[in-house]
């Protein structure tokens, strides 16, 4: 039986002795845009050799730094050393997305009897929020704290018709990390008109680190999930929800990512590419944050899991890194090398009225918060 072992209980310092506080918060540049622009970096450092930088470009998780078995710390989110590769070969990587993460089919959806049309930036259909989404654009850095939790909060307003989305939109973002190494990522959003919101997290983790850049196909996957949503040749969910039983979709047991991925006889696997499907969570939408997802990397023994507000979680094998991108210290990305897990409200929900809804009226608040409890296991 493998035993998580809490990093708090590794005690490995990397927060100078002449500091006050468990987790610390500094600032730095990030480079500049083409208009001039500054784009700054906020460092996140707890005392468990562990840390998280977020840039205000995208309010993007650049690096994620956690040890292994034996103390040795590496980053764990694939991204790019600098600004250039976010600007020149955008990915997603480590970037809040919205305003409506995932597709919305035929790049349009009505809200009360008006029709609404999007960027159609995937095909025919709109992805992520669309050409210009939240992960292009520089967020506002509101509030920097350093304690037993150190954070960084982050703001941005979409105006009404922005991407083709009605209302004017006040979108907040805080990354935390605590004193045990805990980091949690929590949204908030206010709108003046009836619009749409699905905010998410688009890190692609790989728990071997950067140095060693491992295929995260041995590593292992646990969702806490009964069934997915099927999906078209465009990835557009059919409106199926289908039991995860004897599919390659079930990882209600952890095992490997890659036992299962190129099981051809199952369609769903051949449109995807491999995984790029969102799992129907068990538990549905919830006030306090569940269990939705398990990795671990048994030569590392690093252990991330996943608990979200949310009733949906996509998860992707980075089906379309494709060897064009050169990454962390010059590293090419390959299909595989990367897993996003991404909590959020299913894809197409505006269009697909039996889907948990993206509806935020005014006077109302979205909320979302998800973290990411970090542990060592103690057998290979």
């Amino acid at each position: 039986m493998k035993l998580p072992i809490p990093l708090i209980a590794l005690t490995l310092g990397v927060c100078s002795a002449n500091s006050s506080y468990a987790v610390d918060a500094t600032r730095a540049p990030f480079g500049t845009l083409p208009d001039g622009t500054a784009i700054e970096a906020i460092t996140l450092v707890g005392d468990q050799a562990i840390s998280a930088r977020i840039i205000t470009y995208g309010a993007t998780l650049q690096s994620l730094i956690l040890p292994d078995r034996s103390g040795r710390p590496d980053d764990v989110v694939l991204g790019y050393p600098d600004l250039t590769g976010y600007l020149t070969m955008p990915q997603y990587f480590g970037s809040t997305v919205g305003r409506f993460a995932n597709r919305i089919a035929g790049a349009r959806f009505s809200l009360d009897g008006t029709t609404y049309s999007l960027p159609a930036n995937d095909s025919a259909n709109s992805l992520h929020g669309g050409t210009r989404g939240f992960d292009k654009v520089v967020w506002t850095v509101d509030e920097i704290t350093s304690g037993p939790v150190a954070s960084v909060s982050l703001s941005y307003v979409s105006p009404d018709g922005e991407e083709g989305y009605p209302g004017t939109l006040n979108v907040r973002v805080t990354y935390s990390l605590d004193e045990t190494g805990m980091l949690t990522t929590s949204y908030e959003a206010t709108t003046d008109k009836p619009t749409i919101v699905n905010l998410t997290h688009h890190s692609l983790f790989n728990l071997a680190g950067m140095e060693s850049m491992r295929s995260i196909l041995d590593q292992r996957l646990m969702v806490n999930a009964d069934a997915f949503t099927p999906v078209d040749t465009a990835l557009i969910p059919t409106g199926e929800i289908r039991a995860v039983a004897g599919t390659p979709f079930d990882f209600r047991d952890s095992h490997e990512i890659g036992s299962r991925i190129r099981d051809a006889s199952d369609a769903q696997i051949v449109v995807g590419r491999g995984y790029d499907h969102n799992f129907v969570l068990n538990g549905g939408t919830t006030d306090e944050p569940k269990l939705a997802a398990r990795m671990e990397d048994p030569v590392s023994g690093r252990v991330i899991e996943l608990f979200t507000t949310e009733p949906g979680l996509q998860v992707y094998s980075g089906n379309f890194l494709n060897g064009t991108v050169a990454g962390k210290g010059d590293r090419i990305y390959r299909q595989g090398d990367g897993l996003a897990l991404e909590p959020q409200v299913f894809p197409d929900a505006p269009n697909q009225p039996e889907f948990p809804s993206a509806r935020l009226d005014p006077g109302d608040t979205y909320r979302q918060i998800s973290f990411y409890r970090f542990s060592l296991t103690n057998e290979r």
